[in-house]
């Protein structure tokens, strides 16, 4: 049995759909942090079955909850301190988006303007769909990977 050793303080992202921990790497740029992180791929889960739980050394604050909402709202955040869990958070659908998708429409602003940040708003909180602020191009929440 792998034994990764308890945070003192920090963030544990804990029911991550398996093999979606190394997305939520790269999207909260965690190899730009100077923190130490711990991946760890396909636990084994009661309720899923198979998990990926990633555990950070920072304080949750350093970290984009909007990122991991967007990318799976049943992604459980425990803020520990004191090596204890202090918090536990429930994602949900970001409201609005910034520079986390991009926008394909080749006629947008943001395809000639390189500066301009891409802003999604979310559109159809059902069906998952943001649309670009400046030219309202839809964007599938299902399309990602």
């Amino acid at each position: 049995m792998l034994n990764i050793g308890g945070l003192q303080e920090g963030v544990v992202l804990d029911h991550i759909q398996a093999g979606r921990a190394m997305d939520i790497y790269h999207y909260l740029h965690l190899d730009r942090m100077e923190c130490s992180v711990a991946i760890i791929k396909n636990a084994r889960s009661n309720k899923m079955g198979k998990k990926d739980i990633i555990k950070i050394e920072c304080p949750v604050e350093e970290l984009n909850l909007d990122v991991i909402g967007y990318i799976d709202h049943n992604i459980t955040v425990d803020v520990i301190k004191d090596g204890k869990v202090q918090e536990k958070r429930k994602l949900q659908l970001p409201k609005k988006l910034v520079n986390v998708i991009h926008c394909k429409n080749p006629r947008c602003i943001t395809s000639i303007e390189q500066e301009i940040d891409h802003i999604f708003y979310l559109a159809d909180e059902e069906n998952e769909v943001y649309r670009c602020k400046y030219c309202e191009e839809a964007y599938s929440h299902h399309r990602r990977k």
